[in-house]
């Protein structure tokens, strides 16, 4: 099995060494990588480290305002990164206005950028599971007026809802690449896999049965990004044990 993390979950030195944060989750077992910005490098350096530590990137967490500001150049960053997965990672999407906006947005953007190999997605947060003020329904609409591919945030979605993201994994697999699979307590505290109560190894089952490659997100810093990032791939790696 192969395993990817979310580089905010190492936010603690990316800004400042991004090359050597990548060394060092390859050192610990990683092999794909999601990246939460580029703090200033080009896209060939990105890439020749990705290679020299034999790292594959499964996607970025960018915002929509860089597709609205630059899209050329946007576009362009992202294929010579060798990324064919553009995520947004949220947006102000509180009320219906705010939702048709952003969805006649996005599915002018897909098909422009399918078009250069790259699908657009979105990753959810609790939010988007509860009703906007106003009774709009965030990721139901995203799921019926797009085709956006969705990356389910398994912790996010267990923290809305109280239950499992297994039930969501298998109705919306054909939308699904990757997962966050993500341990924490309701309320919101995350926690490296193994140390919260999110049902994970549903989560983990139900991934692995469905080819979703699983992508780690631990966001606490506690004591700091890489003792997580090294607690959750070893909690994973005892899985495949089991």
């Amino acid at each position: 099995m192969e395993y990817g993390i979310q580089m905010y979950s190492v936010r603690d030195i990316t800004k400042d060494d991004l090359r050597g944060a990548l060394k060092r989750i390859a050192d610990i077992g990683y092999r794909w990588v999601e990246f939460a910005g580029f703090f200033g490098h080009s896209a060939r350096e990105v890439r020749g480290w990705l290679e020299e530590y034999g790292l594959k990137v499964s996607g970025t967490h960018t915002g929509l305002k860089e597709l609205d500001e630059d899209f050329d150049a946007t576009v362009q960053y992202h294929k010579t990164l060798g990324n064919r997965h553009y995520i947004i990672p949220g947006h102000d999407l509180s009320d219906q206005k705010k939702l048709d906006a952003f969805i006649e947005k996005v599915n002018a953007y897909a098909p422009v950028l399918a078009k250069e190999g790259i699908q657009l997605g979105y990753h959810n947060h609790s939010h988007e599971f509860q009703p906007n003020r106003d009774g709009s329904m965030i990721h139901e609409q995203l799921v019926c007026r797009t085709d956006l591919r969705l990356e389910i945030d398994t912790f996010w979605y267990y923290n809305a809802t109280g239950f499992s993201a297994k039930g969501i994994l298998e109705r919306l697999k054909d939308r699904i690449d990757f997962i966050h699979i993500k341990d924490g307590f309701r309320g919101g505290e995350g926690k490296p896999l193994g140390y919260g109560q999110a049902p994970l190894r549903e989560v983990y089952d139900t991934a692995k049965a469905n080819n979703m490659l699983m992508v780690v997100e631990s966001e606490s810093l506690q004591p700091d990004g890489l003792t997580e990032a090294r607690l959750c791939c070893e909690w994973l790696k005892a899985q495949e044990k089991q």
